[in-house]
């Protein structure tokens, strides 16, 4: 009872997991119930199960198994997570609950896998299923075939994957068991009912009488295509669909039920179940020698063997060169007809078995097979039909189209018979889209001489061709082609196309037309399938809807159409004048009849402005067209010599053109006169519309045709000048479709030989706009011409290269959407006729077999004399002919020959060929243009990227979809060769973005690209994550997420977060050329402005989206939504932050370590408890996900997690800082991993970490970086060359954050390893060090750090040797001769090695002063850098800057005055000083206390440099660093002893100037000191370690006055320095430790001097500059309290009092600059808040201020603003201007007044803002200057001070209320004091402005009247 009681109390998940299983019983019950209760599927309590799951149905005890199944089931049916958990709990059910004998168990498994189906895991369930039919256990194997059943039986054939189903069955069929076999039967069955037929084939092979029972149960099934009868997540609208037909389904419901399902049930290919068989190895050996024999028996034997082989009916892809090479000479040479017809059987069972990987062979036998027609047997006649077929289906029409339209001409009757049945067949094949008219165009000339052929065999095989392809493409495609054919022989085609049955069954749109308006007679034809075809045929052409036969066209077609077809198809009869007269009579008013030929101009023009009247009105199906426009002519007809009447006239046309039925007959009656006026002055404009209207009317080519030569058959240079600028707006309003290229060149090159000028104008005119439409080919026609007039061409063709032709807006857009898809084709093929128009030569002849043989020859000197000659002819033919004999085989050889210089050569030649071939060299892509991709093979930049151009030609001349075709491609994406791969897949990249549409081939290379995603080689990898977003843009993520799901487990994760990623940079498609614009045009008042706008804007549209992506992360979700939604599900899951910043989390931690609660991060190997401990730690700050992958035993998870943290780290920086130690313990473990791809990526995060954290500047605490560096130094011993460089990279990031000091150690701890490598590079990296940071990295132990250096001299392994020697001479370039004490006793031979090597360095021990540290980092611009947070390491950080800076701004003439490094100031030196304690230090109550009680300053163990006036320069300078550094030191005496010099130097004005360029390191290292004293006072609570502390609080301050005070020095200080000088001394007063007493305390009031000597004498444009920055900081920042706000406020006040006698010395336009960025980057919403509000009206007083004491000429001061008139400050600089000029200056000071409102005292901040009075005594200034003079007179400083400044320091303050970050420089030092402070607030860091040298400095010595001022202001 009492354990019982003990779990009871725990909670649900904690149950599930307890070790009692009624405690577990109990924890699966009310899970169940806590699952039934959650609606919310996003819930985050479904994440506390998530791990669970598997548990849940792995029980080992059967009770509560059964209701851990029922939970898991409700936990899968309502969780979001549950997708997740789909493959572990799967593989559970089988393996631990099918062997239950429940039969309960068993039911939930199966509903837990089919739940799992149902939210879109099927092929995990799949994959699960088919392993567990392997199980021994034969009841698991029973229940995975019922569950396999089910599924199938459910879900159906598209949601569960068949083939490995099919695959397994005949296994199944052999089992031992009977009740499995029983079950596969039924699985079988199953099986069939949804893929029918296609079935049988994988199943021929198993035993005969189960088939036969197979096929018994087979005929049982309905004959009604299977239904869905359960439905995908995804699938609930079909799932809505379905019951609806239910509910609504009558008695004839059923029927068309059947009909719908078995249309969307889809076709499963037999081939595609079958297992591919190699046949290549079980050829007779012999085979090759047999099918030569001279024995027509042996060749027999041969060719049966083959044949035997070829039945398989898929067969595995290998080299079938050599046996169709043989197959195709039995073919074309063998004389027994009988081995011919068993070649052909082998020719087609080898394409029937390889498909499209046959289509390379294809070329080759085609035109041997069409040849071998001319047999006259049918037995063989019907192989070589059937051999040609097949081999059709492995290639397309267009690689076989040059072969077959070669034998067309054949003097065999039977070869042409032949070839027209195999074109018939062939068509059945095609649709509109792969026979467009480029191919259509060739066959229909062709085949239309066979019409007329005088064998009737032939001419029926034309008929049945042309036939079939206009039951494919529609009869408006092939009507152009049948202008000239009489109706007999149209009417014979028709019928032949009526009677085509198309492949698969197939029926275009002819057949659906006549089957769609009678909707009751479909259920009386009955058969399932006819309901197929009516829905596929409108897919196949559209058009042809419109235009079956002429009797429709006038019921259904449009008028336009109607009116198109007419003006086309029939020609009207020319009218005699008195029909003219009597049909226009009738239709025009009478008294315009007779007044046309009036001899008065006035009545003839208002007859035509009737007659014009008239002709708009009129009903344009009565309009008599060709009547009215010969009226015209009437007497004075075109003579007319009055322009109105004539321009009436020209109005007329265009109207009757426009709107009547406007014949070409009618056309030529009115062109002539039209043209003669086109060039007229005043009829011009008009004569132009006219032509444009008859243009619209009979088509643009014919009207064009006819005005060029009317033109040109004038004499008139204006009107040929004009009827050509016509035709270039008429091109680009109507298109270039139909236009007859030929003709119009003949006819410019005419204008361009014209001697008017004009019209040569208007030539080069019409050229550029034909360029647009026909591209480069055109100039080829021009190349004869003149080279004056060439360059003119140029120019012009220069102009519109990159512009596109404009859409359509006349013409076509009357027409339908297929006629307009068609025009649109034609003018994309313009440019193909162009080339057609070309002269070619034939150049076959002179591809001599000498010529072939040089090229083979074995002497690459004759093989060159062979690519010569082939040149030469090239070269001498300029333009070829397709046929070029042998010659490709010959030069596919020299493309491997073993001569780069011979490859070359070839390469250039096959470029010359393909653009001399132009278009037709597409034939030889298969056989030539592929074998270009094995250059890209070689080593050699040089011979790939010639490889690369010559393919770029041929893509030109062929275009890219016919290399994308068949599965050459991915075999060459298959060859491992990476520099293939490399050049390929970039190839793509360019190539395939700029394609709409893609063969669905392209899909066979995707497995290729998954395994370049793994590839060895980087640039391989590279390449192919470049081509993810790229193939994605054609095939979808969808199928290349269901490409990736066939990949094993190790490649699968990765691949798909690789398409993850590539999916949110998808390109957008290529869009469509503007197929909406003409309607949108056509509809638009301005047709000609309207084309542009469609074409710009349509890509542009669709591309925004990626582009934005790419360079706004922050509008990602507007582009990503559209692509996502299918897969949201996934994505939600992991969305959010992967880390959360818990408060105190980190220190928690380090607490526990130290205390030992749990495991110290320290061992030699990671345990499992390490593992386990680190686990649980970052649950609670982890992301449940990326735990998961984290710690996921898969590495390809682990590299997935490393993915997703480098995708959330630059917006996670803070979270991920919060938990950085866990994050570097997890890295630590990758390290003992061996896998080299997580090794790798984890380096790649590490430098991206370390990079981040630096620019945060962050410190490494000793707690993170002891339990992260040792490992990483481990990995430096890696044998891998790019592990070595990516750790050394890190180690030099390191050093960033962390100092290297610190570094050091771990570092010779590396030295001792055991492994070489590790040595070598340690030592290496310690020299590095040595010669970056000087000896300080030795800290106290340089003596026996060089020594244990100097022992791995002697080391065996040579790089351990060299890289002690070097470490060994970069100490004595830094010490010199005493590296020898150093390093101690060594071997003779060991130092005689190090001699030499020091001997051979060269190198003198001196240090470059000026060289920047590792450590050091680029300072940003003042106002960004004032966003980061402070570092403590951050100021010896800049210590270095500023010395580097100041050592190039002040270098000495001479090279001796390089200072010593022993000398410099290291900030490594002063980071890591030992830190001692600190002697007890007198505390000095009062100033008689401190008269009476000199204080004892402790001697300091080193003898110091003393500093006087006669010591060098050189030497002065070097002691000042080197007494500035030890201010800054943790020990106190060192510190205290720093300050004494330094006051020393202060006190006597003759040694001023040594300090000059100094005071920026000083002030540093007081902050520092300052920093340190604040970590120490938290660290230690002792009463008289804190009056230790107070003492050198004080003697640092006074120090920092005493600097101050000195004008000279104070005005060197920058305004980062200042900022962050006042940001320390305020957050001192506010400090809760100075405010315990009731009065004010000394050290306050010492800084209240500081301050108000800070704003007298530092440089005041420095000083404003830094009090901005601070009042933006405190401003933007939340953490700053606001008392810490109001002080700085008062600054302001104070140095606005001031700037009356500074404003001369002021730089006014930095100051204006500052205080516009201060309003940019603070909104104005900010600055409106009440916190804000004094801050905003401090800063428009400073600028009034400034205005008042200025005036006007401020304006001038905006210089260095950028768009200064949308700046805020001269908006407030031109109000107070306006306000100035109304009000007088008393009002204007009075405002002042009002707005600054200052305190009583401004600049003795007091740190109680709230208190109205203080004692008199203790705001005494003389007694305090008395307590500061008896202060210095002990310390012996001076009464001088200054102040200095600093990039990016920042002192923080002890206090929480101004939120400061006080312990980031202790957490570097002091680790014992690290880990007991507590979390500090955010600061921004302040950023460093360069200093600008101040004015003459004020009087120094007027102490005493500045405090009697200050007592003045008090008062």
């Amino acid at each position: 009872m009492g354990d019982d009681s003990e779990w009871k109390k725990l909670p649900t998940d904690q149950k599930c997991e307890h070790k009692v299983w009624k405690a577990r019983l109990s924890g699966y019950t009310e899970a169940l119930q806590q699952f039934q209760r959650i609606t919310d599927e996003k819930s985050p309590e479904w994440g506390k199960y998530q791990g669970l799951i598997k548990k849940f149905v792995t029980d080992s005890n059967a009770v509560a198994q059964l209701k851990g199944l029922e939970a898991a089931l409700a936990y899968i049916e309502n969780a979001h997570l549950a997708s997740r958990t789909a493959g572990e709990v799967v593989s559970g059910v089988v393996c631990k609950v099918f062997n239950q004998p429940k039969a309960r168990a068993k039911e939930l498994g199966s509903d837990i896998c089919l739940m799992y189906i149902e939210i879109e895991k099927a092929e995990a369930v799949q994959e699960e299923l088919l392993k567990g039919l392997d199980n021994k256990n034969p009841k698991i194997a029973l229940a995975c075939v019922e569950v396999l059943r089910r599924a199938i039986s459910e879900f159906g054939s598209k949601v569960v994957t068949l083939k490995p189903v099919v695959k397994v069955l005949p296994k199944l069929f052999e089992s031992r068991e009977k009740a499995v076999r029983d079950e596969a039967k039924l699985l079988a069955v199953e099986v069939y009912r949804w893929i029918r037929d296609a079935l049988r084939p994988p199943l021929q092979n198993i035993n005969s009488v189960l088939l036969k029972e197979l096929e018994e149960e087979w005929a049982k099934l309905p004959t009604s295509a299977p239904r869905q009868s359960r439905f995908l997540r995804s699938q609930q609208d079909l799932r809505a669909k379905f019951e609806q037909q239910q509910q609504n389904a009558g008695d004839g419901g059923d029927e068309g039920d059947g009909e719908e399902s078995e249309e969307a049930a889809p076709a499963v290919d037999a081939y595609e179940l079958l297992e591919a068989v190699e046949i290549l190895s079980k050829l007779p050996k012999d085979f090759h020698e047999k099918i030569e024999a001279k024995k027509w028996q042996e060749r027999k034997e041969a060719l049966e063997a083959l044949e035997t082989l070829t039945k398989n009916p898929k067969l595995e892809s290998g080299e079938y060169g050599d046996v169709v090479k043989a197959l195709n000479k039995v073919i074309g040479k063998d004389s027994n007809v009988m081995l011919v017809t068993i070649a052909a059987k082998c020719v087609a069972g080898l394409a029937a078995g390889l498909r499209k990987k046959f289509s390379t062979y294809a070329g080759h036998l085609v035109p041997t097979i069409l040849e071998k027609f001319k047999e006259k047997k049918a037995q063989v006649v019907q192989a070589l039909q059937e051999a040609i077929d097949a081999v059709f289906l492995s290639t397309t029409l267009q690689n076989v189209s040059e072969d077959t339209l070669a034998v067309m001409d054949n003097k065999n009757p039977s070869v042409r018979q032949q070839a027209s049945l195999f074109l018939a067949r062939s068509f059945r094949h095609c649709t509109p889209t792969t026979l467009p008219k480029s191919l259509l165009k060739p066959f229909c000339v062709a085949l239309l001489k066979q019409v007329n052929d005088s064998a009737p065999e032939v001419r029926d095989a034309a008929f049945e061709a042309l036939g079939t392809a206009m039951k494919v493409v529609g009869e408006r495609a092939v009507n152009p082609f049948l202008a000239d054919v009489d109706k007999l022989k149209i009417d014979k085609i028709k019928e032949c196309s009526e009677k085509v049955e198309l492949a698969g069954g197939k029926k275009p749109a002819g057949p659906a037309k006549e089957k769609a308006p009678p909707k009751a007679e479909p259920p009386a034809e009955a058969p399932a399938k006819p309901s197929g075809p009516p829905k596929k045929a409108p897919a196949a052409k559209p058009s042809a809807l419109g235009k079956k036969g002429k009797p429709a066209a006038p019921k259904g077609a449009a008028p336009a159409k109607a009116k198109k077809t007419e003006n086309k198809d029939v020609a009207e009869a020319e009218l005699s004048p008195e029909v003219c007269e009597e049909r226009a009579g009738a239709v025009l008013p009478a008294s315009c009849m007779q007044t046309l030929d009036s001899a008065n101009w006035k009545e003839r023009l208002a007859a035509m402005e009737e007659f014009h009247k008239a002709a708009e009105q009129m009903d344009s199906k009565e309009m008599p067209c060709q009547a009215l426009v010969r009226m015209l002519a009437k007497k004075p007809g075109w003579k007319e010599t009055n322009f109105q009447v004539m321009q009436l006239k020209m109005q007329v046309i265009a109207t009757v053109a426009q709107r009547g039925t406007f014949s070409r007959t009618s056309a030529l009656a009115v062109l002539e006169p039209v043209v003669e006026k086109v060039g007229d002055v005043k009829c011009g404009v008009k004569a132009k519309e006219a032509l444009t209207g008859v243009a619209e009317a009979c088509g643009l080519p014919w009207t064009a045709e006819q005005v060029v030569s009317l033109a040109f058959g004038q004499k008139n240079p204006k009107n040929q000048a004009e009827a050509l600028n016509w035709l270039c707006n008429a091109i680009k309003e109507f298109g270039f479709a139909g236009v007859n290229v030929k003709a119009f060149i003949n006819n410019v090159k005419t204008a361009l030989a014209a001697t008017n000028p004009a019209v040569r104008t208007s030539a080069i005119s019409l050229l550029s706009v034909m360029f647009l439409y026909v591209g480069a080919p055109l100039r080829m026609f021009f190349e004869g011409e003149k080279a004056a007039l060439l360059s003119q061409i140029d120019a012009e063709f220069e102009k519109v290269k990159c512009q596109t032709p404009p859409a359509p807006i006349r013409g076509g857009s009357k027409a339908s959407g297929g006629e307009e898809a068609d025009e649109q084709e034609e003018e994309a093929e313009a440019g193909d006729d162009v080339v057609d128009l070309l002269p070619r030569t034939d150049i076959s002849d002179k591809i001599t077999s000498e010529m072939l043989s040089k090229i083979g020859d074995k002497n690459w000197k004759i093989r060159k004399e062979g690519l010569d000659e082939v040149t030469a002819v090239l070269s001498e033919a300029k333009f070829i002919k397709p046929g070029v004999g042998e010659l490709p085989t010959a030069l596919k050889a020299r493309l491997t020959d073993s001569n780069k210089i011979l490859v070359q050569q070839t390469l250039s030649i096959l470029q010359q060929m393909a653009t001399a071939m132009g278009p037709a060299i597409k034939q030889y892509i298969k056989s030539l243009g592929f074998p270009i991709f094995t250059v890209l093979t070689d080593s050699k930049n040089t011979v790939r990227a010639a490889g690369l151009t010559t393919l770029n030609g041929w893509v030109e001349q062929t275009g890219m979809k016919l290399w994308l075709e068949g599965e050459e491609l991915a075999e060459e994406m298959k060859k491992e060769n990476p520099f293939l791969r490399q050049e390929l897949l970039g190839w793509l990249v360019v190539k395939l973005p700029a394609l709409r549409s893609v063969p669905s081939d392209l899909l066979l290379c995707l497995p290729h690209l998954y395994s370049c995603l793994e590839d060895r080689n980087a640039d391989v990898r590279k390449k192919a994550q470049e081509a993810l977003p790229v193939f994605m843009m054609h095939l979808g993520y969808d199928k290349m997420n269901k490409a990736a799901a066939k990949l094993k487990p190790t490649s699968k994760d990765q691949v798909v977060g690789l398409l993850e990623k590539a999916r949110a940079s998808v390109p957008a498609k290529p869009s469509a050329p503007a197929k909406e614009a003409p309607s949108a045009a056509a509809s638009s008042t301005k047709p000609a402005s309207a084309p542009p706008a469609p074409v710009k804007t349509a890509p542009v549209s669709e591309q925004v989206p990626a582009e934005t992506k790419k360079s706004k992360p922050a509008s990602a979700p507007k582009a990503k939504a559209p692509a996502k939604k299918p897969s949201a599900k996934a994505e939600d899951d992991r969305t959010g932050p992967i880390f959360t910043l818990l408060p105190n989390g980190k220190e928690q931690r380090i607490k526990e370590e130290k205390s030992l609660k749990v495991l110290k991060w320290n061992f030699i190997t990671p345990r499992e408890e390490y593992v386990e401990q680190l686990k649980a730690q970052m649950t609670l700050c982890v992301a449940k996900w990326l735990m998961e992958d984290l710690f996921h035993t898969d590495f390809q998870k682990h590299i997935k997690a490393i993915g997703s943290m480098m995708e959330h780290l630059d917006a996670e920086v803070e979270a991920t800082v919060g938990c950085l130690d866990l994050i570097l313990k997890w890295f630590t473990l990758r390290f003992f991993d061996t896998n080299t791809s997580v090794l790798m990526k984890a380096l790649e995060y590490l430098k991206l970490l370390f990079i981040a954290l630096s620019n945060q500047d962050y410190h490494l605490t000793e707690h993170e970086a002891s339990s992260f560096i040792p490992y990483l130094i481990l990995k430096v011993g890696e044998p891998k060359d790019v592990v070595r460089k990516d750790v050394r990279s890190i180690i030099s990031l390191l050093r960033r954050v962390y100092p290297a000091s610190r570094v050091f150690p771990f570092l010779m701890d590396g030295t001792k390893s055991k492994n070489s490598k590790q040595r070598a590079e340690c030592l290496e990296e310690l020299g590095c060090l040595v010669g970056l940071c000087g000896m300080s990295v030795f800290q106290q132990t340089a003596t026996k750090a060089l020594r244990e250096i100097a022992v791995h001299i002697g080391d065996r392994d040579t790089a351990v040797r060299n890289a002690a020697l070097n470490a060994v001479v970069m100490a004595y370039n830094v010490c010199g001769e005493q590296v020898y004490k150093l390093i101690g006793q060594l071997s003779e031979k060991d130092m005689s090695m190090l001699e030499e090597r020091i001997k051979r360095s060269a190198k003198k021990p001196s240090t470059a002063a000026a060289s920047k540290p590792p450590e050091e980092k680029v300072a940003g611009s003042a106002n960004a850098s004032m966003l980061r947070k402070p570092s403590s390491n951050e100021a010896p950080l800049k210590l270095s800057e500023i010395r580097s800076q100041k050592a190039a701004e002040q270098q000495p003439p001479q090279p001796s005055s390089t200072v010593p490094r022993e000398f410099q100031l290291d900030p490594n030196f002063i980071v890591d000083l030992p830190e001692t304690i600190m002697p007890d230090l007198l505390v000095v109550e009062s100033v008689e206390t401190a008269e009476a009680t000199p204080l004892d300053v402790p001697e300091f163990k080193f003898r110091l440099p003393s500093i006087s006036s006669s010591c060098s320069a050189r030497e002065d300078s070097s002691s000042i660093n080197l007494v500035i550094s030890q201010v800054a030191s943790s020990d106190a005496k060192i510190s205290v002893q720093g300050l004494a010099k330094i006051g020393k130097v202060l006190q006597e004005e003759s040694k001023w100037s040594l300090f000059l360029g100094h005071v920026d390191e000083f002030i540093v290292a007081a902050l520092m000191q300052l920093r340190l004293l604040a970590s120490k006072r938290l660290a230690d609570e002792r009463t008289e370690r804190q009056q230790q502390v107070d003492k050198l609080y004080s003697l640092v301050i006074n120090t920092l006055n005493s600097l101050v005070m000195v004008g000279k020095l104070a005005q060197e200080a920058s305004p980062g320095v200042l900022k962050d000088l006042v940001y320390a001394l305020l957050s001192l007063i506010l400090d809760p430790q100075h405010q315990d007493s009731s009065k004010e305390s000394p050290l306050i009031r010492s800084i209240n001097v500081v301050l108000l000597a800070l704003c007298k004498n530092a440089d005041p444009t420095n000083t404003l500059s830094a009090l901005l920055m601070l009042l933006q900081e405190a401003c933007t920042s939340t953490a700053c309290s606001s008392e810490f706000s109001e002080m700085v406020m008062k600054c302001h006040w104070r140095m606005i009092r001031l700037l009356p006698e500074k404003i001369e010395a002021l730089y006014l336009d930095k100051i204006l600059l500052d205080i516009h960025n201060f309003m940019k980057l603070i909104p104005k919403e900010i600055l409106k808040q009440k916190s804000n509000a004094m801050a905003q009206r401090t800063v428009k007083t400073l600028l009034h201020t400034l205005y008042r004491l200025v005036g006007p000429k401020i304006m001038d001061h905006l210089s260095l603003i950028e768009n200064r008139s949308e700046s805020e400050v001269e908006a407030h600089l031109r109000r107070a201007m306006n306000s100035a000029s109304s009000q007088t200056s008393k009002d204007s000071e009075n405002i002042s007044k009002s707005k600054i409102q200052p305190p009583a005292d401004p600049v003795r901040i007091s740190s109680k803002p709230a208190s109205s009075s203080s004692s008199s005594e203790s705001l005494n200034p003389a007694h305090y200057e008395e307590r500061l003079r008896a202060l210095r007179q002990l310390y012996g400083l001076g009464n001088n001070s200054q102040s200095v400044s600093v990039e990016k320091s920042s002192v923080p303050a002890v206090s929480s209320k101004p939120a400061v970050s006080t312990m980031d420089m202790l957490q570097s030092q002091l680790a014992q004091l690290r880990e007991s402070r507590e979390q500090q607030g955010s600061q921004n860091t302040r950023p460093r402005s360069p200093a600008r040298a101040a004015g003459p400095p004020p009087d120094l010595n007027e102490f005493k009247a500045r405090l009697e001022m200050i007592k003045a202001n008090l008062r």
